[in-house]
């Protein structure tokens, strides 16, 4: 993975895809490299580290091409460099390729391509796709034939892009479970791994299917399934670019986490009429509500802690048993699930390939499926029996903000919706919720406020190399979120526990080198909280609490701590997490950190 852009048509194709690589900069990557058609000749041109070292390369040239692809590369095979970097040529310099995903017999395509006389240049899986291609078009006259008899010799996951010196004016698109979009425009079409690369250039796009492959020449596009022509229909983007810029921010981060009261907002606008939930119009009629006898989730990261505070509200609210696994676990392990266990998966992309691996090994097993997604189109909303969507809009950054919050949103109105079904709440209990949860917006604005004084907080503890977060009920999910955000973008070692652990062993981590930060708003286990609070102070820890705005007690006790609005202690995760967002942000900024693109993480984890 991570990153891929191409274009055919009748402009000049550099600056298109510099631009779409820009585009997809927020994805992660260590190297980068792009190929031109010229008159007779596929030029090359890669570079190792950011993008601007690939411009500085190509300033020394003028290039006149009006095809071409780019890839943005984060290494899964081979250690980060311009040998390992995408574009890959075959032998003859003729075919040029890209690549997201992995592909898992790689070496034994190697041995045998090397036994015809093939030569390889970098470590990468990806370049024996190359010589697959170069190997079966001696077979056939004709191109897409080859990519496709290529692409049935292989196990694993791809998104491709390809072009052909002796095809001038084709460029061959596919994918299987990784991400690829196909963009039309009156000025030629584009290909890209994500719709942000090539929103500016059009908003007609088709999203590719798994084991399809697209044709794109500069007037048009064809669409193959299993060597058989067939029909797409494309969809108009609505959300406007100007939503993937940074608006007046420093930073991508910062600005998504200002944008969540109105992302929370719009989230419930979707699935509230007045105030009735209406979750039937993305799917959910496949899924009798009624049947259900328990939900098995599935998630990742931030997706899962969110997923945790979906598992509390569903089982206080609707009664309902709720088990929540990490995805790259359930795939691996036995889970009992019954004829009316639905499998709930939620993931901001709806790439993610472990939960993607766990839905499809849910359907196998005959069970229904659930998705909670950031993005229609994607794979999960076309995998899944039912898709509710989040209203984020596009997140940049790669630490999950807005996503988290919102994910959380439509968790509440479906639990909701489960109570109703269920008969768990009355119908006025019910509407009394709504009427909380529509708060929520301001509640989150109210938050926002506490910035200032949670910068100056950074400032005296960005040096610090630990900490441990601690949580209990609905504040455990937001500690073990505000520790990964802290660990993702400061690189501090940070560990989330429940505060009634801590004389299970984490206790022993205290010092005066290792604050603790404790989620201490007014709840059932509040005075629970505050006990573990005193006892981690008897031990000489350094406290700074998360609490109510009405809090006496720990404000007398605390010399740090960020207040937050009174609300439900259901709601809380929403208006607590807030606070250790900014935390998180600050605490990087004062190291001086790129909190946008943290080292060694991806936006969209695509590959197992």
């Amino acid at each position: 993975m991570c990153g891929i852009v191409g274009y055919i048509g009748s402009e000049e194709c550099l600056p298109i895809l510099i631009n779409g690589l820009k585009k997809l900069e927020y994805r992660g990557y260590d190297s980068s490299g792009i190929a031109l058609a010229s008159s007779n000749d596929i030029e090359i041109i890669k570079s190792k580290g950011n993008l601007k070292n690939l411009e500085n390369e190509l300033n020394s040239k003028k290039y006149d091409s009006n095809m071409g692809i780019g890839h943005t590369r984060w290494a899964t095979h081979g250690i980060p460099s311009v040998l390992n970097a995408h574009p890959h040529v075959c032998c003859e310099n003729n075919i040029a390729l890209v690549h997201n995903g992995i592909i898992e017999n790689y070496q034994e395509l190697k041995k045998e391509l090397k036994s015809k006389g093939h030569k390889f240049c970098s470590e990468t899986d990806t370049e024996v796709l190359v010589h697959l291609v170069e190997e079966n078009i001696k077979e056939t006259t004709s191109f897409r034939e080859a990519v496709e008899k290529s692409l049935s010799k292989v196990k694993g996951s791809y998104a491709i892009t390809v072009m052909n010196k002796n095809e001038p004016e084709t460029l061959i698109a596919a994918r299987k479970d990784s991400p690829l979009v196909i963009g039309s425009a009156k000025d030629g079409n584009f290909v890209a791994s994500d719709i942000p690369a090539i929103l500016e250039k059009t908003r007609n796009i088709s999203i590719l299917d798994d084991n399809e492959i697209a044709i794109l020449k500069a007037n048009s596009v064809d669409f193959y399934s299993n060597g058989k022509k067939v029909n797409k229909k494309p969809i108009e983007v609505t959300w406007d670019l100007e939503a993937a810029e940074k608006g007046g921010y420093e930073d991508f981060m910062l600005k998504e986490i200002y944008e969540q009261p109105k992302a929370v907002k719009e989230t419930l606008r979707a699935y509230l009429n007045g105030k009735k939930i209406d979750l039937s119009f993305l799917g959910l009629k496949k899924v009798d509500l009624k049947e259900i006898d328990r939900i098995f989730v599935l998630a990742c990261g931030t997706s899962y802690h969110a997923a945790w505070v979906g598992k509390l509200i569903i089982e206080q609210w609707a009664n309902l048993p709720v088990e929540i696994d990490i995805s790259s676990e359930f795939r691996y392990r036995f889970p009992v699930l019954s004829e009316n266990t639905l499998i709930l998966a939620v993931t901001q992309s709806g790439e993610t390939a472990d939960t993607l691996a766990g839905v499809k090994e849910a359907l196998n097993r005959g069970q229904k499926t659930l998705a909670i997604t950031n993005v229609l189109g994607s794979t999960i909303t076309r995998e899944a029996n039912g898709v509710l969507l989040t209203q984020a809009g596009p997140e940049i950054g790669v630490a999950a903000t807005k996503t988290f919050t919102t994910q959380i949103s439509v968790l509440y109105l479906l639990a909701l919706e489960l109570a109703k079904v269920r008969g768990t709440l009355s119908d006025a209990e019910i509407q009394k919720k709504i009427e909380d949860i529509l708060t929520l917006p301001a509640k989150i604005e109210e938050a926002l406020s506490t910035a200032e004084a949670i910068e100056k907080l950074a400032g005296e503890y960005y040096k610090k190399p630990d900490f441990l977060f601690l949580g209990r009920g609905f504040g455990l999910p937001v500690a073990l979120e505000g520790a990964l955000k802290l660990k993702e973008i400061s690189y501090i070692h940070a560990e989330g526990c429940a505060a009634g652990e801590m004389k299970h062993g984490p206790i022993a981590l205290i010092d005066e080198n290792c604050p603790i930060v404790a989620v201490a708003n007014k709840s059932k286990t509040y005075a629970k909280v505050v006990s573990n609070i005193e006892e981690v102070k008897a031990r000489g820890a350094d406290v700074i609490a998360v609490i109510s705005e009405n809090e006496k007690l720990l404000k007398n006790y605390l010399k740090k701590y960020i207040t937050v609005p009174l609300i439900d202690e259901a709601l809380s995760p929403i208006t607590t997490i807030i606070p250790l967002q900014l935390f998180a942000y600050y605490m990087a900024k004062a190291k001086g950190l790129n909190v946008d693109q943290p080292r060694n993480l991806a936006k969209s984890v695509t590959v197992e």
